[in-house]
């Protein structure tokens, strides 16, 4: 994962850009996500090891819940910016940036 500014701007469908709704805590994220790959990487270990199965199923489930967590994290800083930010604008982008947000609501409940 490339380190980015704080500064860094998206680009959205529609063409507009601005700072994501995680601007604020990127380093955080960033640092969850490292800690997350090295989880990934001691299952790899574990599986390398020979590791019982139970043992190596509890580690994933620990990465999983570690995804899920950075994932409502993201989500709630979407929803607090994008979303209101677009909602606040008026106009059918906001309804069009509820309803992008709850297809990844969608998308983290099926997962």
């Amino acid at each position: 994962m490339s380190e980015l500014d704080d500064s860094t701007e998206v680009t959205t469908e529609a063409g507009h850009h601005h700072a994501p709704g995680y601007a604020g805590s990127k380093r955080d994220v960033q640092a969850r996500l490292r800690k997350i790959e090295g989880q990934v990487r001691g299952l790899q270990r574990m599986v390398e090891n020979d590791t019982y199965c139970i043992d190596v199923l509890t580690q994933i489930s620990s990465v999983t819940r570690a995804l899920q967590a950075v994932s409502v994290a993201l989500l709630s800083d979407h929803m607090h910016h994008c979303v209101a930010d677009a909602v606040s604008a008026g106009g059918p982008g906001g309804a069009a940036k509820v309803d992008e947000a709850m297809k990844a609501v969608e998308r983290l409940v099926r997962s």
